[in-house]
């Protein structure tokens, strides 16, 4: 008699692979080969696969397969992030789908469950790519129907998923001339891959992958926050101690005072700088801790909290879930963006709601859908400004309470393009068209740099030269910030062209965006141009023509 997979198999087998893509994502994000610094791709997986892990790591080992499916493609969805992140979420969500309702996975569960969920993840994408994880998903699945004809185990039915997705990712290059011309594969469905693999293993009786990741930067005075930060959850001691120590003279190496907290608690940071030693402890007795940062200086803001009581309140929290606003007005407005200047702007023009986030910081669908339901209105318009975060939104907004218009803005200037044309006295349909209009019709330029070397569109591009760029598109390099930016506006700008808006970035200082200003105001007298600090990441600028 065939063994079927079980509830925590399959929990097991998501917990692994979560393990496993964290601990190789930097391997897969070194297959992208697009120049323009971004979520990559193996990072974005491993974000949302762990989200799965985190709630399927609460469930016993009498789960029935439904369960732990349901849980998996929920915590998916929800936090999955970039565009390869929504596809695995969908996939998963074919295995939801499949499975309601059973105790066990058998062979034909398998077949069906990878149809529905790599049917899923094409209907959501509005041009599939061929050559992409798409692909590796479709071959595999096809290879899983095959399988099921002929026979009724459902590990050898996932053995031939993960031979096939094999044969596929290994023939991307073949049908993306980008992939063949940088001699790599697709990174998406390497990650994919990389899964069902790992997944297979924890089904033929494997032990559950180590997170072996130590890829944390050093502890150092200013990153202290981040670094007390990894304990949040470790909670064998009762009282959380903090406290900031100006040293005195003589008082000799801090290396002493964290020797002596790790004898009587445990999650110790300690660092110093030339006048000053920050400490972390969790301990049962925290006196002890303040006494001996007596030995080495002054005391300030001691902090000490207990532990056990805020887990206790945080479970509350968490069982009262949620609230979401109550509808007060007809239309509210999300908008994803980075950088206090651009921020501002989205609100001054009335945007409800920012959700922080952007190239290379893709927020996940419940980032997204919290802030849709943080708004107090009947119908939300939602601006993801990015291409990597569109289907992200789409997500969303299925998930939401409410009505839900998520307009396809690629860009900074579209989005804020398609609010100054949103009409409050006009309907749904009528604003939708208007504003969608309105941002198709901006041309958008953003100056940054090329985070790897590639080849794109013929184009010899070297890591860490000023990358340009149109509408999406790299159109050409540059040595100097200001010269780029000065020659994309150029490109940027056509004979209808009416005004030109800036946004300087956060690594861009004002007076090298003066100089900017005077050389456009020189080139282009008689067209109206806008110079803002938008204090954004990543692109030196952000350039629009309208």
């Amino acid at each position: 008699m065939n063994a079927n997979i079980s509830g925590k198999m399959f929990r097991d087998a998501v917990i692994s692979a979560a393990n496993a893509l964290t601990d190789q994502k930097k391997s897969v994000d070194e297959l992208n080969v697009f120049p323009v610094p971004d979520g990559d791709t193996g990072t974005n997986m491993s974000m949302t696969i762990s989200n799965a892990a985190l709630s399927m790591k609460a469930l016993g080992d009498g789960v029935e397969i439904s369960v732990a499916a349901r849980e998996a493609a929920a915590g998916m969805l929800r936090g999955a992030r970039g565009n390869s992140g929504v596809i695995l979420s969908l996939i998963f969500r074919g295995f939801s789908k499949a499975l309601e309702g059973k105790a066990e996975m058998d062979a034909a569960a398998v077949a069906q469950a990878f149809e529905i969920g790599v049917s899923g993840a094409y209907k959501s994408v509005m041009k599939p790519t061929e050559g992409t994880i798409l692909t590796v998903a479709r071959e595999a699945s096809e290879r899983a129907h095959e399988a099921s004809l002929s026979s009724n185990d459902p590990l050898v039915i996932w053995e031939e998923v993960c031979i096939q997705a094999e044969k596929t990712l290994e023939k991307t290059p073949e049908m993306l001339p980008l992939l063949a011309k940088a001699g790599v594969v697709d990174a998406g469905g390497r990650g994919l891959v990389l899964i069902l693999n790992e997944m297979m293993r924890i089904f033929k009786g494997g032990q559950i992958a180590a997170l072996k990741s130590t890829d944390k930067n050093a502890v150092t005075v200013d990153s202290f926050a981040d670094a007390v930060g990894l304990y949040d959850d470790e909670i064998h001691f009762t009282y959380c101690t903090e406290m900031l120590i100006t040293k005195s003279a003589g008082c000799g190496s801090s290396d002493a005072l964290r020797a002596y907290l790790e004898t009587i608690g445990d999650c110790v940071v300690v660092v110093e700088d030339d006048d000053i030693i920050k400490v972390h402890v969790h301990t049962n007795d925290p006196g002890l801790a303040v006494q001996k940062g007596l030995e080495f200086g002054y005391i300030n803001l001691p902090k000490i909290e207990n532990m056990k009581l805020q887990h206790e309140n945080k479970k509350k929290e968490a069982k009262a879930g949620f609230a979401p606003a109550k509808p007060e007005k007809r239309f509210g407005f999300v908008a994803v963006a980075a950088g206090s200047g651009i921020e501002a702007m989205f609100r001054d023009i009335g945007v409800d709601c920012v959700v922080r986030g952007g190239q290379t910081m893709n927020p996940s669908t419940e980032d997204i859908l919290e802030a849709i339901m943080s708004c107090p209105a009947e119908t939300v318009f939602v601006l993801p400004n990015n291409k990597n975060i569109i289907m992200a939104a789409e997500q969303a907004m299925k998930l939401a309470d409410r009505r839900v218009c998520v307009l396809q803005t690629r860009s900074i200037p579209q989005g804020m393009s398609a609010m100054l044309a949103f009409d409050e006295n006009a309907d749904l349909s009528a604003n939708r068209l208007a504003m969608t209009e309105a941002f198709e019709r901006v041309n958008t330029g953003q100056v940054t740099f090329a985070a790897r070397d590639s080849d794109f569109d013929g184009k010899a591009i070297k890591q860490g030269e000023v990358l340009c760029i149109e509408n999406g598109r790299p159109v050409f390099t540059e040595k100097d910030v200001t010269k780029g930016a000065y020659k994309l506006t150029k490109r940027l700008v056509k004979n209808d062209t009416s005004f030109i808006t800036v946004l300087y970035g956060a690594d861009v200082d004002e007076a090298s965006a003066e100089e900017l200003y005077n050389m456009l105001t020189k080139k282009f007298s008689g067209i109206d141009i806008n110079l803002t600090r938008g204090g954004q990441p990543v692109y030196y600028y952000i350039i629009s023509a309208e």
